[in-house]
Parts: structure tokens; C-alpha cells; sequence
């Protein structure tokens, strides 16, 4: 079934269930977001990568006015709800000063019990690596949008995981990632042990022959 959705095209990923802040100031998206506000409407944030649009991208719904300016710009606080698929493009939409076009939202094909144990594990080793703190929560669904930003994706990679439907297929994904990089940044972190240590006075045990 189509649906039709006013669009702000960005070049980034938005996935659902993100909460994502968004600084308005061009004239036609003023006009977008204060119909959204005023109709209590979603809109559609299509991914713009490489110039062009994919054909991808997240609904979104506005959760709160954070600031309006004086000259009209506003800051918004948003949350994605699901993705979809454009079928149709109109830049402009008649009367208005922003695009938009009919859409289809993508049905999930699976809804797992949980997160793969891999997955689980191979987070904690990367964030070990990065000596950072990243807080997720395995036992909300879907997982895989939780920690899509936060594993070092490609622009290209994110938008890939967008396109996916399943969550078994998201997290499979996700965890091919963190296998091929982890080995490389342990590797990294061991040169940057060896490079520390140069000049330093070693204390060794002398080999046996």
C-alpha cells in the first residue's frame, strides 16, 4: 500500500527508533516542519548519498519544538519510526516549496528473541579497543539500529543495513563488520605498544639453546 510523505533529503542514515536533532533554517523546509507541527504529520528523511537519492529512507515524527528563532529557524527533536521505499518523486510538490512522493513502507520479515552472543561479545571487544563507553540495551527490539552508527559503518555500509528487512540479516551484518575490523585495530594496538615501548629499557629473560 502507498503512502505519500513530504521529504527532507539528508546526506546521512537515519534509522528507526533514532532519536536524531535537526537545525531548520531553508525556507522550504521551515515550510515543511511547521505543516508537520501544525497537522501533527511525518515526514520522510530519504538518504541522499553520492548526489543522488538511493530510494531509502526513515519516517520521521517531530517530538518536540526545542527552540524557534526570531528569524524563523527552529530546532526540532525528532524520533524514526519506520522505513520505507520511494515509488514516486515530486520536486517540488505542487504548491509547496519542498519534495515529496509516494512511498511504501518495508515490512520486518522476522522480530528474533534476542542478540546473537557473537554480536554481544565482539561489542565489547571493539569498545574495549576504543577505551569508550557506548550504552545499548540487548533486550529491546530491534537491536540493530542501536549500535548501527556506532561501529565505524561506511556511509554506504549504513545505508545497506537500511535496506535490509530482517533483523537476523541486520545483525548477521553487523557482526561480518566488527569480525573483518577488530583483528586490524588489535593489530593497530599492538604496533602502538611496540612503538611506546621503543627506547624504554626492557627487562627480558635471556632464551635457553
Amino acid at each position: 500500500m502507498e503512502s505519500f510523505l513530504p521529504f527532507f533529503p539528508l546526506n546521512l542514515v537515519a534509522y528507526p527508533t533514532e532519536n536524531l536533532n535537526l537545525h531548520i533554517f531553508e525556507p522550504r523546509y521551515r515550510q515543511l516542519i511547521n505543516e508537520c507541527i501544525e497537522q501533527n504529520l511525518t515526514f520522510g528523511i530519504p538518504s541522499f548519498i553520492n548526489n543522488k537519492l538511493p530510494g531509502y529512507g526513515t519516517e520521521m515524527k517531530i517530538m518536540s519544538l526545542a527552540k524557534r528563532y526570531d528569524d524563523g529557524r527552529m530546532d526540532i527533536k525528532t524520533k524514526g519510526l519506520r522505513i520505507f521505499k520511494i515509488v514516486t518523486v515530486q520536486n517540488p510538490v505542487p504548491h509547496k516549496l519542498y519534495s515529496g512522493g509516494k512511498i511504501q513502507f518495508i515490512e520486518e520479515q522476522d522480530s528474533p528473541d534476542g542478540v546473537i552472543s557473537e554480536l554481544l561479545l565482539q561489542l565489547d571487544r571493539l569498545y574495549q579497543l576504543l577505551q569508550t563507553k557506548v550504552d545499548f540495551d540487548s533486550t529491546q527490539y530491534p537491536f540493530s539500529y542501536q549500535v548501527a552508527h556506532k561501529v565505524g559503518l561506511s556511509q554506504e555500509e549504513e545505508y545497506q543495513l537500511l535496506t535490509m528487512s530482517s533483523e537476523t540479516e541486520r545483525q548477521r551484518f553487523l557482526l561480518h563488520h566488527l569480525n573483518k575490523v577488530i583483528p586490524i585495530m588489535s593489530e593497530m594496538e599492538r604496533t602502538k605498544a611496540r612503538i611506546q615501548m621503543n627506547g624504554h629499557f626492557k627487562n627480558l629473560d635471556p632464551l635457553n639453546f
